[in-house]
């Protein structure tokens, strides 16, 4: 805070919380606590980029009065977000009962006699804030209530957001049960194609017998064949040997 025998000057820097192509404003709060009227005149070394509303005015005894000051939208981010604008903020006496139509450019003019002060401020570039987490973790229904501000001015706090965080909570507990029978069903799908392919491999292990037996028998038909007419030929030769 900046401290003069006229006016209370908060804050001593002005920050903009930059955005590209978006118009930031913030204000200055001029505190009198004197008991004459004084007047303030606001200058800037770059008119074009920022708007003052008031740039002049006067402010009453013991009371105070706020500055807003807009900065234009900007295309371009600021080198090294680096900012070298100033601002003036001029104040002097005003007579009992001035109003903002009473302030003339002479008034601030220190070679004729008149008791003006001076205060510099600077211009700063800071983040923009950011947006609160929509789930904040660690609460009881996994998301946390939700402010809302009145016209008057009064917080509240709405639970609206409860029955969501509920439904979410449910759906973390259930969807274990849907994944555990969908992965009982998997394997009980498995043991059957195992059964099957068991089966299957059983039954052309026995085809498979089975087409060895028939080729033993018959690679081996011929020779048996063979011994059963040499044999009927001995037999038919001794018959006959016999009979001679």
């Amino acid at each position: 805070m900046s401290t003069g025998d006229l006016l209370s000057i908060e804050p001593q820097e002005l920050q903009f919380p930059f955005e590209l192509k978006k118009q930031i404003s913030c204000s200055l709060q001029l505190s009198n606590k004197t008991d004459d009227y004084v007047a303030f005149k606001v200058k800037t070394t770059n008119p074009k980029k920022y708007c003052v509303r008031p740039n002049t005015g006067v402010v009453l005894p013991h009371s105070a009065c706020d500055v807003i000051v807009t900065m234009q939208a900007q295309k371009e981010l600021p080198p090294d977000m680096q900012c070298k604008d100033k601002f003036l903020l001029q104040s002097a006496l005003a007579s009992p009962g001035a109003t903002a139509k009473d302030i003339t450019p002479e008034m601030f003019n220190k070679e004729s006699g008149n008791h003006v002060e001076e205060s510099k401020l600077r211009v700063s570039y800071v983040p923009p804030p950011q947006p609160p987490s929509p789930v904040r973790e660690g609460s009881e229904e996994g998301s946390s209530p939700r402010a809302s501000v009145s016209d008057n001015g009064t917080v509240h706090t709405s639970d609206y957001t409860a029955p969501a965080s509920r439904a979410f909570v449910e759906r973390a507990h259930v969807e274990p049960e849907d994944n555990s029978s969908e992965v009982k069903a998997l394997i009980s799908k498995l043991m059957e194609e195992k059964k099957s392919a068991i089966q299957q491999n059983n039954k052309l292990q026995q085809e498979l017998e089975f087409l060895r037996r028939e080729g033993n028998k018959s690679h081996g038909g011929i020779p048996f064949l063979y011994i059963i007419v040499v044999g009927m030929i001995g037999i038919l030769l001794g018959y006959f040997l016999k009979r001679t």
